[in-house]
């Protein structure tokens, strides 16, 4: 049975960079107060009215099927991983596949609803159906514009100050070299408190999960809810933005980080110190920092690049990944170790032999 080896790796974000500085003419904020909670310096924000996820999604991907030596119609398979689609519905996996003008091959396109640990949930299933040998070029890409739903007021900076736009996509093929390429996947959830990182509306749940359902949009006198429309109520009360329980999610995320790294080191009879790099999903860079001090690694044995870019979510991994590759740091025969934890809570890591 072959292994699955990334073959080829693209990023892209957009030219525009916003700092600190700029976020204090919106909201009640300092670049001090910024960095001191999250790392972050500065993002980059797309335009408006000519990028889109799935744009972005078209450049990162052409980046890494280029690397890969192949051409777009060899790939036969796509998985898509975002939070931030451009249609409710359809997923951008169809979009991408019609952006990069390879419709007539009629492939499938699975879309990842995994938030920040979607491209750890991606890399899994392709490595599986590498694996299986039912496809041979599988494309996988995560992509994001938070940009475009974020409250970039006071009440909302604890969110808006963290997110970030960008594309990173990744060529999987398989290979028969013996220990090479994706070693293992681990994935995990626990669902119970999936309220305490969330975009609760628009939905279709009508209440149905909250105790309070008022909190949540839900008229008791003629029992109905917004569903997927946005109402004046929703909009009042910002219910349409995404809430996030910053203590709740990195007392979690601490936790979960380390297990699931070590988990993995396990299963295949290694330990943190065969680790060459570490690339955490970006999520705060004060949780990498914690896990790298509970991992034993040195600085070196780690990539962060969240200070230039905020929390990509799913793209933020092969961001990384693909800058560090750029920047030398990913080498031949490298033991990568790749993590993510986020709203679900979802989390899962992956082990590579470069």
């Amino acid at each position: 049975m072959p292994n699955s080896k990334i073959a080829g790796i693209g990023y892209f974000v957009p030219e525009r960079v916003v700092t600190n500085d700029e976020l204090t003419q919106y909201m009640d904020t300092t670049d001090e107060w910024i960095q001191e909670r999250t790392g972050i310096k500065e993002r980059r924000f797309a335009d408006k009215h000519k990028e889109s996820t799935t744009s972005m999604a078209v450049k990162a991907a052409e980046i890494a099927i280029k690397r890969a030596g192949i051409e777009k119609e060899d790939i036969d398979f796509i998985i898509f991983a975002t939070l931030s689609p451009d249609y409710f519905f359809p997923g951008c996996g169809v979009l991408l596949q019609r952006e990069l003008g390879i419709s007539k091959t009629e492939i499938g396109a699975l879309d990842i609803r995994n938030q920040c640990s979607g491209f750890i949930y991606g890399l899994s299933v392709a490595d599986q159906f590498i694996k299986t040998g039912m496809y041979k070029n599988i494309l996988l890409v995560g992509s994001e514009k938070h940009s475009m739903g974020l409250d970039f007021t006071t009440d909302g900076r604890g969110v808006a100050v963290i997110f970030g736009d960008g594309a990173g996509a990744v060529v999987l093929q398989p290979t028969e070299e013996e220990n090479k390429g994706v070693l293992t996947t681990k994935l995990h959830s626990d669902g119970t408190k999936a309220e305490e990182l969330a975009l609760i509306s628009p939905g279709a749940h009508g209440g149905y999960f909250h105790d309070d359902k008022a909190a949540f949009g839900f008229n008791e006198k003629d029992e109905t809810f917004g569903g997927i429309f946005v109402t004046d109520e929703i909009v009042k009360n910002k219910w349409h933005t995404p809430y996030m329980n910053g203590q709740a999610v990195f007392k979690k995320a601490v936790q979960k980080f380390p297990e699931v790294i070590l988990e993995a080191l396990n299963e295949v009879g290694l330990k943190s110190t065969d680790i060459n790099l570490l690339v955490p999903h970006q999520a705060n860079l004060r949780i990498s920092q914690f896990v790298q001090r509970m991992a034993g690694l040195t600085d070196d044995q780690v990539y962060n690049n969240i200070q230039k870019y905020g929390n990509t979510t799913a793209a933020s991994i092969p961001i990384a990944l693909c800058e560090a590759w750029e920047n030398g740091k990913v080498k031949d025969d490298d033991l990568i170790v790749l993590a993510a934890f986020g709203s679900g809570f979802t989390w899962g890591s992956a082990l590579i032999r470069w």
